[in-house]
């Protein structure tokens, strides 16, 4: 579905993102897992055309992104839910979910895909009129995602998404993760919880200084010695 093919990327003269490449497979849940500062946000951010990069290129679907704007890559299928959360404060929780839509015209089915949200987050429901602002971390988070799936993506790309949240509310977000997977949305996911990333994703791409060091099935990399010392406290 997504191809990333030795793609380097720099800030002014900083080299980022080394000769990265990566391949996300249809229906698939992809976690791309590192250090703090490894590069991995930069690699969603490319992939959203937020970034270019210098070389290489990243193909979806036969297309092209890193020639596209950000708002076709959106139109095109493939959503961000950013780290730190980043809804609109000063708006209510249904704004936030309709600004998702944004480039949608279909009105039937934003209203369904509205009450599609609202199963998966009854929380968002009983807040629909409250300003994003006020909410707790937790449900930024899932307002977040909610709105990410206004858009209808068929690849989500999922960027810290259990960044400052308490174990419960992770176990609780990466749980919705894995449905919104299951109901056909692909899922590539970059985390710094690597013990929750290998237990959710099928595949996983392991990320130091802007390189890949390692790759395979989450299962192997969770059970690799060199991943357990570095990711996983082992």
């Amino acid at each position: 579905m997504l191809k990333v093919n030795n793609i380097n990327v720099y800030y002014g003269a900083i080299h980022a993102i080394k000769g990265v490449s990566l391949e996300v497979k249809e229906g698939a849940i992809v976690t791309l897992i590192g250090a703090n500062g490894a590069g991995k946000s930069t690699i969603l951010k490319t992939i959203s055309g937020l970034l270019r990069p210098k070389t290489g290129e990243i193909v979806y679907e036969g297309k092209k992104l890193n020639t596209m704007e950000a708002q076709d890559i959106v139109r095109s299928g493939v959503c961000q839910v950013p780290e730190g959360r980043r809804v609109f404060a000063n708006m209510s929780v249904l704004e936030n979910l309709e600004l998702g839509a944004f480039l949608r015209k279909d009105k039937v089915q934003i209203k369904e895909d509205l009450e599609k949200v609202f199963e998966k987050f009854p929380r968002l429901k009983e807040r629909m009129t409250q300003l994003a602002g006020t909410l707790s971390g937790g449900e930024q988070q899932m307002l977040a995602i909610g709105r990410a799936m206004m858009s209808r993506p068929r690849l989500m790309l999922l960027d810290e998404p259990s960044m400052g949240l308490a174990p419960l509310l992770v176990k609780e977000i990466f749980s919705i993760i894995k449905e919104i997977n299951l109901s056909g949305t692909t899922i590539l996911l970059v985390e710094q919880n690597a013990h929750m990333a290998l237990s959710i994703a099928n595949y996983a791409y392991v990320l130091e200084t802007g390189k890949i060091v390692l790759e395979g099935p989450a299962k192997e990399l969770a059970e690799s010695e060199q991943v357990k010392k570095a990711y996983l406290g082992g």
